[in-house]
């Protein structure tokens, strides 16, 4: 394994760990390349969560992807769409170094949970905002995923909105124009990438509606897509294990069932 470190950009707090196989060229059949997830961890956009981070990252890598990490630009700073730049720019860096780093450039994933489903979301659905480009050149679409995955997501700013991550990422007051402008299922349209979604019935920090409102916006607009409700477990649960302070085992069962669908999704077998 080869562990790489780089800044989305040098004047922002971002920043990427990166996980990497090395090909193993000793046996002919062999595989060189590797799809990649580019995870982003909770934690309403006040903090960036270790909990979602590592212990994700291993089951992606145990898989067979290549994983990188993006520590975003929080509080104060998460405003005027700057962790939506940071992980624009680390999905056109992974895509860059694709050759170097042993990369699929066409098949990278943004899995992300909580607030980080938010941003995760976010370049799924607005890698061509009109807004983002003003602030941010995409090199032509570079920074669209192939494929997002959700967890327990911020979607919404309606009723069931998770007011603290909306105000913090839009720096605006709940109820006006700019906070609403973050309400993602708003900007799903034909072009948004292929998703896979789950969350706990019985969330009672980011109510499960949100997710609920992702579907129906992807199920309009035609985008490909798998979710999965659980009946119950409270929010933040990660991979739901005592690692990371939430074991339950049939919650678990979503990592197993994510892997299924994004091998699909991407075409891709071991």
């Amino acid at each position: 394994m080869e562990l790489v470190h780089f800044k989305p950009f040098a004047d922002t707090d971002g920043s990427v760990e990166g996980l990497l196989h090395t090909p193993i060229l000793e046996m002919e059949e062999r595989r060189e390349t590797f799809p990649a997830v580019v995870l982003c961890p909770g934690g309403a956009y006040a903090f960036v969560s270790r909990r979602e981070a590592d212990p994700v990252a291993l089951r992606f890598f145990a898989a067979g992807y290549q994983v990188f990490i993006l520590t975003y630009s929080v509080g104060e700073k998460a405003k005027e769409f700057l962790p939506l730049r940071e992980l624009s720019e680390t999905l056109c860096r992974i895509r860059e170094q694709a050759t170097q780093w042993h990369v699929d450039p066409g098949h990278v994933a943004v899995c992300g949970f909580s607030a980080g489903g938010h941003l995760a979301c976010s370049l799924g659905v607005m890698w061509d905002d009109p807004e983002l480009l003003k602030r941010y050149d995409n090199h032509g679409g570079k920074n669209r995923p192939d494929a997002m995955i959700l967890g327990y997501p911020v979607i919404t700013a309606d009723e069931y909105a998770h007011v603290e991550s909306l105000e913090n990422v839009s720096g605006c007051r709940q109820g006006t124009p700019g906070y609403a402008y973050f309400s993602l299922d708003r900007h799903v349209n034909e072009r948004t990438c292929p998703a896979f979604l789950w969350h706990t019935v019985t969330d009672d920090c980011v109510p499960a509606e949100n997710s609920l409102k992702l579907m129906a916006a992807l199920q309009k607009a035609k985008v490909p897509y798998e979710a999965h409700l659980f009946p119950s477990g409270g929010h933040g649960l990660s991979v739901c294990t005592q690692e990371t302070g939430s074991p339950d085992p049939y919650n678990a069962r979503w990592m197993e069932l994510c892997l299924a669908w994004l091998d699909r999704t991407f075409g891709y077998t071991l």
